[in-house]
């Protein structure tokens, strides 16, 4: 009996391959998946809290691929790797270093620059990354904390709320929060930075 996986809308579903990935064999439901991908996570936190973050740390791809391996590393093989594989949203994979980089760039230059308030950065950098969707899975919660690390170790600001959610869960605040992010596909962010605050 392999891994049975249900997919809310705005998730991405993993291929067989991915799904081999699993590290832990007695995991095969989603509940079970995704408690230990929250036990996984909150070390990933409890790192973030203990470590010296600076800008010149934080916006690389090497932190960005090394914050994806704590969080899902006890989870899955693949943890920390870019995807390989197309997905149902994300540019195509070939291009996710390149637009990576872009990003990257773009958020340093906001930042010196103060182009936008320091939540509109770590709200527009979350959206841009999400939208890129670098890892095979995991890229909501993954753009969630760079959001609040950017907020926390960059501005020195408190980190977001996002409604005490780790909206893993088909409810309100997740359909809230999917809306939020398609009104940021079409450059309002308005509504995502609202969401994230509260």
């Amino acid at each position: 009996m392999g891994l049975e996986l249900k997919y809310d809308d705005g998730q991405t579903p993993l291929d067989e391959e991915e799904k081999e990935g699993i590290k832990i064999k007695s995991i095969t439901t989603q509940e079970e998946l995704d408690e230990f991908e929250q036990l996984n996570i909150e070390k990933a936190v409890e790192w973030t809290i203990h470590s010296k973050l600076t800008p010149e740390k934080i916006l690389t791809e090497k932190f960005i691929k090394d914050l994806h391996k704590r969080m899902y590393g006890d989870v899955w093989k693949w943890a920390g790797e870019f995807r390989t594989t197309e997905k149902n949203i994300g540019i195509p994979w070939t291009k996710i270093g390149l637009e990576l980089k872009n990003l990257l760039d773009d958020t340093k230059y906001w930042i010196e620059h103060k182009t936008f308030s320091a939540e509109e950065i770590a709200i527009r950098f979350k959206h841009r990354i999400v939208s890129i969707h670098c890892f095979p899975n995991g890229n909501g919660r993954h753009s969630r904390m760079m959001a609040d690390i950017i907020m926390e170790s960059i501005f020195g600001n408190e980190i977001f709320s996002w409604h005490q959610s780790n909206m893993v869960k088909a409810n309100e605040t997740r359909k809230v929060y999917i809306n939020a992010l398609r009104e940021a596909d079409n450059g309002n962010v308005a509504p995502l930075i609202k969401f994230a605050k509260n």
